[in-house]
């Protein structure tokens, strides 16, 4: 499905990436953890085509997509969420779905529902401006966004950070129920939840892959994968 091989890369001449390889199976939920400025976001950012690697390789669906604009792998199926939660504050809910919809070919009911599945309350807001939403609505939304159009890989970054508790459970409930259903790569500090959903787990440190933990012993001792960061 999808596998980064190798990969550096830099902000000017700060080296952030080095030699960062992991492999992603279709379906699977693959979790990034590590300290702030391992170089998680970086990760994410460089396989969406935010970033340019300066060597290494990234391949998706037996294709190589090093160095493609974001528009060009939005169109093949990959979606990013990113951690800063902005929505377009001055229209409504409907109206970014509409966009999403839009954006993805896929007729507007249609993207409604995908986002009302993951979330029903969501229904009550959607005449609401969406800069009303809470962090963690506007989190739920952007999620349900980038599930339109039925992509096949979804990044998300942070998707807990600086929510509530009640929230938190929300969004880890809609992370499981999308498990199996589309393949993920999320970068999060939560280990409780990342012990309870990753299918695998890489840890970065400093930029490198220090650790790779697979097996479900391995990845639901959340003793060890805080050691490992």
């Amino acid at each position: 499905m999808l596998k980064v091989v190798d990969v550096d890369v830099s902000y000017g001449h700060a080296r952030v990436l080095h030699g960062v390889s992991l492999e992603l199976e279709t379906g699977k939920m693959l979790f990034v953890v590590g300290r702030n400025g391992a170089g998680k976001t970086t990760l994410l950012k460089t396989i969406v085509g935010l970033l340019k690697p300066l060597k290494g390789s990234i391949y998706f669906d037996g294709g190589e997509i090093s160095g493609l604009p974001p528009e060009g792998l939005y169109h093949v199926g990959i979606r990013y969420v990113n951690q800063d939660k902005k929505v377009f504050s001055n229209l409504n809910v409907r109206e970014n779905i509409e966009i999403a919809a839009f954006s993805s070919g896929e007729p507007l009911p249609q993207a409604l529902e995908k986002v009302l599945a993951i979330y029903p309350k969501m229904k009550e807001f959607l005449n609401l401006k969406a800069g009303q939403l809470s962090g963690g609505q506007r989190q739920i939304l952007l999620i349900g966004q980038a599930l339109v159009g039925d992509p096949k890989l979804l990044l998300v970054d942070e998707p807990t950070q600086g929510l509530a508790a009640v929230v938190i459970n929300e969004v880890a409930r809609i992370l499981q129920h999308l498990k199996g259903k589309v393949s993920a790569i999320i970068v999060e500090q939560n280990l409780p939840l990342v012990s309870r959903l990753a299918d695998q787990v890489v840890v970065l440190k400093e930029g490198k892959v220090v650790r790779v933990l697979s097996s479900a012993a391995e990845i639901g001792n959340t003793a060890l994968l805080e050691k490992s960061l």
